[in-house]
């Protein structure tokens, strides 16, 4: 189980393209660390059929989602977790690029990223596994880009809108398209690093 939990929950097998479009929540609840801010309660969830453990997969987003350098320290929210779909606003789902693309509709995700916007949240597998191009070439890492995904659509969800590269050299904004381009930034997983 400590692999899996330092891999995300992922096994290391191959993500396949396309799932089985059913899904397995992480079962059992964590609380809020900072019980005085706004308590946003979110609900994780798998595809069934790709290589990744649920529950480790949950106990990696929420140690994201309330780390000092999250979204906590910018809109003074906290995280908790829940196994009942009624109790969340937040739904992150982990699934393999063709189910992203369906739970995404509209948007554009062209089996390649992710999104965000409202209850759900939808992390394309390959991203989770692989990263990006653009953030890897960079010189971001896996653990760093993981980050950056969650708290990318997580912002969405939380209404903050897509920001452009600042100024050459300075860290990403958290809002800017990381998967696409960093621009002349630096990789960054975090709202507040």
């Amino acid at each position: 189980m400590e692999l899996l939990a330092e891999n995300g929950g992922w096994h290391g097998d191959e993500m396949p393209s396309a799932g089985s479009g059913t899904f397995t929540v992480a079962t059992g609840t964590a609380a809020a660390p900072e019980a005085g801010r706004r308590i946003v309660t979110v609900l994780v969830r798998t595809e069934d059929g790709i290589p990744v453990e649920a529950s480790a997969f949950a106990d990696e987003v929420m140690r994201i989602l309330n780390d000092p350098r999250g979204w906590g320290a910018v809109d003074a929210v906290s995280f908790a977790r829940t196994d009942v779909d009624a109790e969340a606003e937040i739904v992150i789902t982990l699934a393999s690029p063709a189910t992203t693309d369906e739970l995404c509709g509209e948007l554009p995700t062209n089996g390649y990223t992710s999104c965000g916007r409202g209850r759900p949240v939808n992390i394309n597998g390959d991203r989770w596994v692989e990263g990006a191009a653009a953030f890897m070439n960079a010189g971001g890492t896996i653990e760093e880009y993981r980050a950056y995904v969650i708290n990318h659509e997580v912002g969405h969800s939380l209404s903050h809108p897509h920001e452009e590269c600042p100024a050459p050299g300075q860290l990403a904004p958290i809002m800017l398209q990381q998967t696409l381009t960093v621009g002349e930034c630096v990789p960054n997983g975090w709202p507040a690093p």
